[in-house]
């Protein structure tokens, strides 16, 4: 009776792993915040972002913490989802009117209702996204604009186009998007 208990309780256990495991396959295999990466290259530059790509769901993306924003005003952004977003400059550029060696970034921001204050930190690596990166380790701190679309975005989107010899990338989410002026330097 004893050994048939034990059996019992061995399969149970079977199908409660199988299950789990199930789940964790399934948002491994299709995340709600798909990672995915944008490119640039022209004029001998490459720009590369990987970030994880979020979805509005019904949901009121930026604004006040007291109407339920996903995203508050005030309150630190990794810029997408799940791991910090990363961007890498092949050379030397001006980053909205300010210097940037070449090399691998975190990138995040700080959103307000007129202005995001987007950041480049030399913090790189890890997967929390959600947790803070070294503040001291900050490279540049640029305001950007926000312009206001006629209608919502459901899915972030990073992109790049170009006009002429200017770079611009564009950050568009819900009924907001930001453009960041690059150039060569």
């Amino acid at each position: 009776m004893i050994k048939k208990i034990f059996i019992g309780l061995g399969v149970l256990l079977g199908v409660v792993v199988l299950i789990v495991a199930g789940l964790f396959g399934y948002s491994l295999l299709f995340p709600k915040s798909p990672p995915t990466t944008t490119a640039f290259s022209d004029q001998g530059l490459e720009i590369n972002v990987t970030y994880s790509q979020p979805s509005k769901r019904g949901r009121v993306i930026f604004g006040e913490e007291k109407d339920g924003a996903l995203q508050p005003y005030g309150v630190y952004w990794r810029l997408g989802a799940n791991a910090p977003t990363e961007i890498t400059f092949s050379k030397n550029i001006s980053f909205a009117g300010k210097s940037v060696n070449a090399g691998t970034y975190r990138m995040y921001a700080v959103p307000g209702a007129t202005a995001f204050e987007v950041y480049l930190n030399s913090d790189i690596g890890g997967f929390s996204g959600a947790q803070e990166p070294d503040h001291t380790k900050d490279i540049l701190k640029v305001d950007i604009p926000v312009t206001l679309l006629p209608s919502s975005t459901e899915k972030f989107v990073i992109a790049f186009a170009s006009e002429g010899s200017a770079i611009n990338m564009d950050m568009t989410w819900d009924m907001v998007s930001l453009r960041v002026p690059l150039a060569i330097q």
